[in-house]
Order: structure tokens, then sequence, then C-alpha cells
């Protein structure tokens, strides 16, 4: 089991939504901590020996990193399709 970590800036972006998507958005990083990589995300490439996923939740992606030896996963950006990769 893993447990979930949002950074700042994932913070920020969550609590500027509506109170019903992000509860959405909470309700599925919640199911990560079960499944670190369930499969609708897609591996997108390594940082320091952390693997980089992309998870997909509506019109919304959430870039988020596996920490194995820490059992963490941290969600280091949550914004829409088109912004997401800027």
């Amino acid at each position: 089991m893993y447990f979930v970590e949002l950074s700042v800036r994932a913070q920020e972006f969550l609590f500027k939504l509506d109170k019903d998507i992000r509860n959405r958005i909470e309700k599925r990083l919640k199911n990560l901590e079960d499944n670190s990589v369930p499969s609708d995300s897609k591996f997108i490439g390594k940082d320091n020996k952390e693997m980089i996923f992309r998870y997909r939740i509506g019109k919304f992606r959430v870039l988020y990193k596996v920490k194995e030896e820490q059992k963490i996963i941290l969600i280091t950006k949550i914004d829409k399709r088109e912004k997401i990769y800027d």
C-alpha cells in the first residue's frame, strides 16, 4: 500500500476547482494507494530512478512519481489536458 502525497502546486490547483470536480479527482487519487499503476495510467519517463506516470481523470491530467522505496506516490501536477505539459 502506498501513501499519496500532493505537491504544493497540485494542492493549489485542486483547491481552485469546484467542489464536485475536486471530490471526483480526490477519489480517483485515493485509488492510487492500492494500485500505483492503474490500467488507465501511462508511463512517460524516469527522473532520478523514479518512474513518472500520467493519469487521466476526465478532461484533467495528473502527473505523478512513484517512489518505490518509501512507498509514496507524489502528485507533482494536476491540470487540464492542454496545459499539463507546459
